[in-house]
C-alpha cells in the first residue's frame, strides 16, 4: 500500500515508493498472466473530461489485465456535467460505485478537488498544464528498462518546454535523482517555466538552454520530444509559427550516440519524421506498453492488493 490515498502529483509519491512501483512493473512484465485476477471484484472508473486516447485506454486495459472492470465517459456531455453537476458531487457519487477513480480534466486542481470528495483514492490523468503523473511514471519505467538506473544520465527535453505538462513533471521527478543533468531545448517563447527552473536550481541540478537540437543531441542519453500542443494556444498564428521550430529526422539521429533513446508522450504531429521509427532507439511506441504494466503497478498499490503467490 502507497503512504498517499491518492496520487496527484509525482511528489506525492516518495524515492522508494517510486522504486518500489517500477521493481513491481518490472515483476508484472516478466510474468504478466500471475497478476490477472489479482483485482478481480474491483470497479475503475474512468473520467475523463478532454481528449485522450492512450491514457485513457491503457488504464482500461491495466485494470482489465489485472481482472477487474471499468465503467466511466469519455466526452462530458454524455455525464452529469452536462446538466450543471459539480466537480465535488460527482466524486461523492462516482466513489460510491468505483473502488478507483482516473480524472483527466483541462482545468487545474480539478484532480486535487475531486480526492477530497471521494470515498476511494484518485489518480490524476492530467490537470490542464499542471501534472500528469502517471505519464512520469510510464516515463521512468521507460527509462529504467533501457539504461538501467537514472544516476548520471543528460536529458533532454525538447519542443514545448512552456506548457508541457509531462516534460514538468518528468523534470522535476528525474532532478529527485543524482547526478542528472538537463538540456532545455526549445524556441525562446516556449522555455522551461521559471517554477521548474527554481525547484532545479534550489537542488543544484544543472541545465542548460538552447534553441539549437543539433548542437546538443550528441550528448544525450535521453532525448524527450514533446509536440507543440495547440489547444494550449489563444492565437492561432502563434501556434502555426512555432509548431515546426524543431523536427528530429534521420539526419539528426545520424549526430547522436549509438545508445540515445528517444522518448515522446504521444500523440505525435510532426515532431519526429515518420522514417524515423525504423531506428532501433526510437523506443516511444514500447512508452505506451510501459505505461501499462506501471499502471497496472499503481492501480494494485493504490487498492492496497497483495502480490499473487508464486
Amino acid at each position: 500500500m502507497l503512504e498517499c490515498k491518492s496520487l496527484i502529483a509525482p511528489s506525492d509519491l516518495s524515492l522508494t515508493e517510486l522504486e518500489k512501483l517500477i521493481a513491481l512493473a518490472r515483476r508484472i512484465i516478466q510474468n504478466p498472466a500471475r497478476y490477472a485476477e489479482v483485482c478481480k471484484g474491483k470497479i475503475l472508473a474512468s473520467l475523463f473530461y478532454e481528449p485522450s486516447t492512450r491514457t485513457k485506454f491503457s488504464f482500461d486495459a491495466a485494470m482489465l489485465r489485472l481482472g477487474g472492470s471499468t465503467l466511466g465517459f469519455s466526452d462530458p456531455s454524455t455525464s452529469s456535467t452536462a446538466k450543471g453537476e459539480t466537480i465535488a458531487d460527482s466524486a461523492r457519487t462516482v466513489g460510491q460505485y468505483a473502488d478507483l477513480i482516473v480524472v483527466r480534466h483541462p482545468k487545474e486542481g480539478t484532480a486535487k478537488l475531486m480526492s477530497r470528495y471521494a470515498a476511494c483514492p484518485v489518480i490524476n490523468a492530467g490537470d490542464g498544464g499542471h501534472h500528469h503523473p502517471t505519464q512520469t511514471l510510464t516515463d521512468l519505467l521507460t527509462i529504467d528498462h533501457y539504461k538501467g538506473n537514472f544516476s548520471g544520465l543528460t536529458v533532454g527535453v525538447c519542443g514545448d518546454l512552456k506548457f508541457g505538462r509531462t516534460i514538468h513533471s518528468l523534470t522535476t521527478c528525474l532532478a529527485r535523482f543524482q547526478n542528472v543533468r538537463f538540456l532545455f531545448i526549445s524556441p525562446e517563447e516556449l522555455a522551461m517555466p521559471v517554477f521548474v527552473k527554481e525547484e532545479l536550481d534550489a537542488k543544484g541540478v544543472s541545465y542548460t538552454e538552447t534553441t539549437s537540437l543539433e548542437g546538443c543531441i550528441g550528448e544525450l542519453d535521453v532525448l524527450y520530444m514533446s509536440r507543440v500542443q495547440r489547444e494550449r494556444f489563444i492565437s492561432e498564428e502563434e501556434y502555426l509559427r512555432l509548431k515546426d521550430y524543431f523536427v528530429l529526422t534521420t539526419e539528426k539521429m545520424a549526430l547522436a550516440k549509438p545508445d540515445m533513446i528517444v522518448m515522446h508522450p504521444l500523440p505525435r504531429v510532426n515532431e519526429i519524421a515518420t522514417e524515423v521509427d525504423a531506428d532501433p532507439r526510437a523506443v516511444y511506441f514500447d512508452q505506451v506498453k510501459f505505461g501499462m504494466y506501471i499502471r497496472m503497478a499503481l492501480i494494485m498499490k493504490l487498492l492496497g492488493m497483495e502480490e499473487p503467490h508464486a
